[in-house]
């Protein structure tokens, strides 16, 4: 393989409200902090240890937008993007460094109560869940429980 690969998917949940910054000609960009999981049991101790680690998320444009509307601090998101470093210098002059994700495509998971209409997130999962073609014996199974 010659070509390399820059890909980033992660599923966790907004530390923070999207903050959105516009610009002139109507363009532009969110940002927003996402929190991932990692949970083990200590053999020393035998204690439940979780290590939480952190991803700065950025989205532009019409996707900036639909996640200032619909994303709130603490929901669950599944975001595919690219990593990206950002330089810029600080108040002392010094350079500084931010690891982004610059994110592609996103699914919100957190569902919202309905008030009798579904969301766009139920109708979805309505039309996922009805069979488009029969169900044939020699499909292979699929024990994946991931929503996406």
């Amino acid at each position: 393989m010659s070509g390399t690969l820059n890909k980033a998917m992660l599923i966790g949940h907004l530390g923070d409200n999207v903050k959105v910054t516009y610009f002139e000609g109507g363009n532009c960009i969110g940002r927003f902090p996402i929190a991932t999981n990692e949970t083990y049991t200590s053999k020393q101790t035998g204690e439940k240890v979780t290590n939480t680690e952190w991803h700065n998320a950025v989205v532009r444009n019409k996707a900036a937008e639909i996640c200032e509307k619909y994303l709130k601090k603490g929901d669950r998101v599944y975001v595919e993007g690219r990593i990206k470093t950002r330089k810029w210098q600080g108040d002392d002059g010094k350079d500084r460094y931010s690891t982004e994700i610059h994110v592609d495509d996103f699914t919100f998971l957190t569902q919202r109560p309905s008030d009798g209409n579904p969301t766009q997130t139920e109708a979805l999962q309505q039309q996922l869940s009805q069979p488009s073609q029969p169900f044939q014996e020699n499909q292979p199974a699929s024990n994946d429980d991931l929503p996406f």
